[in-house]
């Protein structure tokens, strides 16, 4: 092993778990004392400001700007006396992270000394730079101005001494710079829309609600074993590695007992999430060594993706208190499971109502039904406008391989599900669904187990999985807004078409109920093609999908083209939640970040490759030739020769890998090249697909071949034995 690896290997070993301190507050005293929650809201806001304020929250009533005034100045007294000192706006750029610009609360007093100060209109409203963030064209660099404002709906919330406001981000013209603004777009049409629907089965609806429960996954590293990894640190993936002897194959990880340091901090990151009002509740080991999952209790949409992107921002923090790095990249490590962002999505009324859970009568049934077939035939309607909003490079490496579901949009109902909704196409009866159903294990120490009606299907992007559809091939860095805001839309369009055909047929004279009947029996029969219960790693879906006529494309720069179909764009448009002009900036966003992830790749990959790995085999083959001589010369050229035969080729061998690195990295640079002089960037991001990405696979054939040749002492990297088991 060579003497950076001991070193690092061995500081690894030798660290502890970091003391969290224990608090003796349990975890309902500690949630939200750092969020200007509504009790916040109610000690510092006067009664009539707090009362408007909550309205908006609630009932989507108009902000009255006279109250932002009041409002800041509640904010500001609660955040000082809480150690704050500056405060942001919080935002969502169309980067998959989050920006924010700290101003202290100070102001000239007029007198040569400062006050603190925050007004309505810094709380209203700030302006960003919006050509310092991508935004496809619509901001030119002599056109910066951009406006980031405030959204009540989401809490603020104080992160150390910053007072962070979160907000929506816009161009001086009025295009969405963010994952925000369209998504909040996307939850009202969605609401309007289901709200309609509802009212068919109970009149006292007025406002359906969007709730998200995302699953986080990511891994754990040392964090001076990744600092000696550039690929890690500069991609956030190894670009090369041979497996590990042992990596998951025993599948003794998932579940198991939870390391010391990992559970520290797993504590430690639980507190500062609770305090910050985010209901974090679940943790395990995941599938894959040094992996890891966090979720949370379900949350309405808008405040689920915030708090998402708040526990990214957190994880990263927390991990280096700790020693360690947090790896969110889709496919971190090769031949082991990739990190996936499963969001379960669902719709709720403000009379207390799952519209995806079945009932106990008929009409609670007709209800799930309606809900569940318009679910189906909106994502068969849009199955590749789903795939684009989750696709990107780094997903791309994860969907298909393990437990990630494939890149063809299905959806899986369980057996009992999709025998009611064949059932129902041929007749006239709504059939009784039984939410769940008793199961005897005839064992006497064990209670009747009442189990869901639907199997898990780890195979299938889109589950329903008992009162909610579980989106699963969302990435795990990937923003879930993106995904919501697809989603959201394409259901609010559905619903509208579905509302249209039953009120058609109502008024030619069908009863409700017959009308409500119909319609979902088209669509029934509409939306079965996107049905498909089985194993979608198999080649046989693959063939079965493409007769269905469902998207079955895996190149990612030509996936992004389903946001600009007609289809998409009369949709979104139809819904008010993008323009065209506003689509066709985010796909130029989209294959240019696709171009620059791919061509970062490329640069460390080859850097690495003629710095790293060329001298290092190319030093220990000369170890072998010397050994080689020495041992002609001791005993003799011919029976030397043949006690070294092993030696010779492997010195043949490394020669020759040596040389198709060198000439394969040669013909990438070229290649990328040729690619960076296309000036569009739909096809510069097809040229690095189709030509330059494949680089990246021949170039780590050689290396991890080499990798298990060359002496263990003097290899520079970390290996994957000591990347994934060392905690």
């Amino acid at each position: 092993m060579s003497k950076l690896r001991f070193e690092v290997v061995s500081a690894a070993f030798g660290k502890k778990a970091v003391e969290v301190p224990n608090s003796s507050k349990r975890p309902s005293e500690l949630f939200g004392i750092n969020v200007f929650n509504r009790e916040k809201m109610f000690k510092y806001l006067p009664g009539d400001v707090y009362l408007k304020l909550i309205d908006v929250i609630d009932n989507d009533a108009p902000l009255d700007t006279s109250i932002a005034d009041s409002v800041a100045k509640g904010m500001k007294r609660w955040a000082i006396e809480n150690g704050a000192t500056h405060y942001t706006h919080w935002f969502h750029p169309l980067t998959e992270t989050t920006a924010e610009k700290h101003d202290a609360f100070v102001e000239h007093d007029g007198k040569g000394g400062l006050i603190e100060k925050f007004s309505g209109n810094l709380l209203a409203q700030q302006e960003p730079d919006a050509s310092s963030f991508p935004n496809g064209g619509i901001r030119s660099t002599f056109e910066a101005r951009g406006y980031s404002a405030w959204d009540p709906t989401s809490p603020a919330f104080l992160m150390g001494n910053t007072l962070c406001i979160p907000t929506v981000f816009i161009a001086y013209t009025g295009e969405a710079l963010d994952y925000k603004a369209p998504l909040l777009k996307a939850l009202r049409a969605v609401d309007k829309a289901a709200t309609d629907v509802c009212r068919y089965f109970d009149k006292n609806v007025k406002k359906v609600n969007t709730y998200l429960g995302w699953e986080q996954e990511y891994f754990l590293v040392d964090e001076g074993m990744l600092l000696a990894r550039p690929d890690l640190l500069l991609t956030g993936r190894t670009l090369m590695g041979h497996d590990s002897a042992k990596n998951q194959q025993l599948e003794d990880h998932y579940f198991g007992s939870i390391p010391q340091r990992v559970a520290a901090f797993m504590k430690d990151l639980e507190i500062e999430a609770i305090k910050l009002g985010i209901p974090a509740k679940t943790c395990h080991n995941e599938a894959a060594p040094n992996q890891f999952e966090l979720a949370p209790i379900y949350e309405e949409c808008n405040l689920a993706v915030d708090h998402n992107m708040l526990i990214m921002a957190l994880m990263k923090e927390v991990a280096r208190r700790h020693g360690f790095r947090v790896l969110l990249h889709e496919k971190p490590f090769k031949g082991v499971n990739g990190s996936g962002k499963h969001n379960n999505w669902s719709l709720g009324t403000d009379t207390g109502t799952l519209l995806m859970a079945p009932g106990k009568t008929d009409k609670d049934n007709l209800r799930f039904i309606t809900f569940v077939v318009n679910t189906l035939a909106a994502i068969y309607r849009h199955n590749g406008l789903l795939k684009a909003s989750i696709m990107s490079a780094a997903n791309s490496h994860r969907l298909g391989a393990a437990e990630a579901p494939p890149a063809i949009i299905s959806s899986f109902l369980g057996s009992h599900l999709s025998s009611v909704l064949d059932h129902l196409e041929t007749t006239d009866d709504v059939v009784r669904i039984l939410s769940k159903r008793e199961l005897r294990l005839n064992i006497p120490q064990i209670p009747e187990l009442m189990i869901d009606n639907t199997d898990r299907n780890r195979t299938s992007p889109f589950a329903f999985t008992g009162n909610r559809f579980e989106f699963r091939a969302v990435g795990s860095e990937a923003n879930c807004a993106s995904a919501m805001i697809a989603l959201n839309t394409a259901m609010a369009e559905q619903l509208v078409i579905f509302k249209k055909e039953v009120d058609a047929l109502i008024e030619s004279g069908e009863t409700k109920e017959d009308a409500l009947v119909n319609v979902i029996r088209k669509y029934i029969k509409y939306s079965k093609p996107i049905r498909f219960d089985g194993n979608g790693y198999s080649e046989e879906w693959r063939k079965e999908a493409e007769k269905r006529g469902l998207d079955c494309e895996a190149s990612a720069p030509i996936v992004f083209d389903r946001y600009l179909d007609k289809e998409s764009v009369q949709m979104f448009g139809n819904m008010d939640v993008m323009t065209e002009k506003e689509l066709k900036a985010r796909n130029e966003i989209k294959w240019e970040m696709y171009t620059k992830k791919v061509q970062i790749e490329a640069r460390v990959l080859g850097d690495l490759a003629l710095n790293h790995i060329v001298p290092t085999a190319t030093k220990y083959q000369s170890s072998l030739l010397d050994n080689i001589i020495k041992m002609e010369q001791v005993l003799g050229c011919e029976e030397g020769r043949m006690v070294s035969a092993q030696n010779i080729a492997t010195v043949k061998e490394i020669a020759m890998r040596v040389s198709e690195i060198r000439r394969l990295v040669d013909d990438m640079v070229e290649r990328r090249k040729v690619a960076n002089r296309i000036l569009e960037e739909r096809e510069k991001a097809v040229a690095y697909h189709d030509k330059v990405a494949p680089m990246l696979e021949e170039i780590r054939t050689h290396i991890d071949k080499l990798e298990i040749m060359v002496d263990n002492e003097l290899w520079t990297l970390p290996k994957y034995r000591e990347l994934l088991f060392i905690v």
